[in-house]
């Protein structure tokens, strides 16, 4: 009996031993785990993690960034942000985005073209010491500002230079799984990109014919005429010519017909569409009117303002790409060429037509352009320079008024393609109006006017007409056309010939 107490009592110590030992190691456990806690700040003992704003963001970043992390925001570790110009697109990392694209633009009648900038904060430095620009955010970009190039890159040719890139960036260990589900709605923004930026190229009379075709027939080569300025037309998603001329093996010295080969030359310029509205596309007779346009279309040049038929003449041109969509529609008002019925000719300008094809383009969404062949300006009979057409004021007719006329109906952009010199520019009301592009291929050397051109590339992005900027060009004694040097004499003597408000 007293054995089986002993060992009883015996056992009930031992128990207490173990739990006792349990005890003290939960214990010391306990205060080991909370302790490494306390001092990791991890656990119970878990600071959230915050937000740090770096001085170089600006007040209205800030008030984004804070706007998103928001008191209710519980991050698992700290994100520093921070921002950073650059005047060339960097390659983007994980976790940085291009929050705003600035550029620099100045007056729509300014000839500047370019500034130089060594890093970004000296294009933002105070306008006083430079007033001949500012910047702008891209989103902010139209048509009656004119985009400057940085360090002769422009921005809508090379979309990786030509402004100012700030980027924002956010610095965490855990961006993928807490920071970019909250940003990236936000910071995920487009902009205008090559394949979302639709360029035309406008160019004005061509007329390959008479002393070209004599010139033809001496070097062989018809891209001989065009070799110098190939490469800059066919720069462009879409390139456009008025061309008076049609082919005809008939060709010679004396007429206004084309000898077949030029289609050639019309090829090495990239051309996509060809506008008819010209008073000499039926000189050659109605046959090679009519096979004109069959080579084009065999060539896959799109035409407009002119065809087989008065019907078919008066078909608009709708060109959609990109996002954008662009209608032309092209008129002959002039001293002949046009079809009334069924024979081969220009569209016929009238009046109750024109204003309904601009209306159902307008409704359609579509960007207008609406090219005019005006009667000529005559002011040729000279060996000097002459700027009596510089003004737009054919006595012809109210050039000016009609021109207004047609912004005033809707069209986004008016042109005229019948003058044999360039003439003067405008915005006016909620379009532009380029009263006349002068000869990109024509044969009259011996006139300084005739000799030169305006090549007009509009850039068009999400159906909006954001820019256009002018070339002017010139060919020599042997047809030639090429890019015109220092043009900015020029280009001041047109903008100064401008009509009154």
């Amino acid at each position: 009996m007293c054995y089986n107490v002993l060992m009883t009592q015996r056992k009930r110590n031992r128990a207490k031993i173990i739990l006792i030992r349990i005890g003290l190691f939960a214990a010391i456990f306990a205060v080991v785990f909370i302790g490494i806690q306390f001092i990791t700040k991890t656990g119970i003992f878990k600071v959230p993690g915050v937000a740090r704003y770096d001085d170089s963001l600006t007040r209205d970043e800030r008030v984004t960034l804070q706007a998103i992390f928001t008191e209710d925001v519980k991050l698992d570790q700290d994100v520093t942000i921070s921002a950073t110009d650059y005047l060339e697109l960097p390659q983007l990392s994980k976790g940085e985005y291009v929050y705003n694209i600035s550029v620099p633009v100045t007056d729509f009648y300014s000839t500047e073209t370019n500034i130089n900038a060594t890093d970004p904060a000296t294009l933002f430095a105070d306008k006083a010491q430079d007033p001949g620009y500012q910047m702008i955010n891209l989103a902010d970009l139209d048509f009656t500002k004119k985009l400057l190039a940085i360090n002769h890159n422009y921005y809508l040719d090379t979309f990786d230079k030509g402004a100012v890139f700030r980027v924002i960036k956010f610095d965490s260990p855990k961006f993928t799984e807490e920071i970019e589900p909250l940003v990236a709605t936000t910071f995920n923004k487009s902009w205008p990109e090559k394949t979302t930026t639709l360029t035309m190229l406008q160019t004005g009379v061509t007329a390959l014919s008479r002393g070209m075709n004599q010139k033809l027939n001496e070097v062989g080569d018809p891209t001989f005429f065009s070799r110098e300025i190939a490469d800059f037309l066919k720069n462009a998603d879409i390139t456009h010519t008025s061309n008076e001329s049609s082919f005809s093996e008939n060709a010679t010295s004396e007429n206004i017909c084309s000898d077949p080969r030029f289609i050639n030359t019309l090829l090495d310029i990239g051309l996509d569409v060809v506008e008819l509205t010209g008073n000499h596309n039926v000189d050659c007779g109605a046959t090679a009117a009519e096979n004109t346009i069959d080579i084009y279309t065999e060539n896959n040049i799109k035409t407009v303002g002119g065809g087989k038929t008065a019907t078919e003449a008066a078909v608009p041109l709708d060109l959609t790409d990109k996002g954008t969509s662009v209608t032309m529609l092209a008129y002959n008002l002039s001293t002949g060429g046009a079809t009334t019925g069924n024979t081969p000719g220009a569209n016929q300008y009238e009046e109750s037509r024109v204003a309904t094809d601009i209306a159902t383009a307008k409704e359609q969404g579509h960007i207008v352009i609406v090219d005019i062949q005006y009667y000529e300006c005559s002011a040729y009979a000279s060996e000097y320079e002459d700027p009596t057409c510089d003004a737009a004021d054919s006595a012809a007719g109210d050039q000016v008024g009609l021109f207004r006329h047609l912004i005033d109906l809707g069209a986004d952009i008016v042109v005229g393609t019948s003058a044999h010199q360039p003439q003067t520019f405008e915005l006016y009301n909620n379009g532009v109006i380029y009263y006349g592009l002068g000869n990109l291929f024509f044969d009259q050397a011996w006139w300084p006017g005739t000799t030169r051109s305006l090549a007009l590339k509009h850039y068009f992005y999400n159906g909006q007409h954001l820019q256009t900027t002018i070339t002017p060009t010139a060919y020599d004694e042997n047809y030639q056309t090429r890019i015109m040097d220092s043009p900015e004499w020029y280009l001041q003597r047109l903008i100064s010939a401008r009509p009154a408000q």
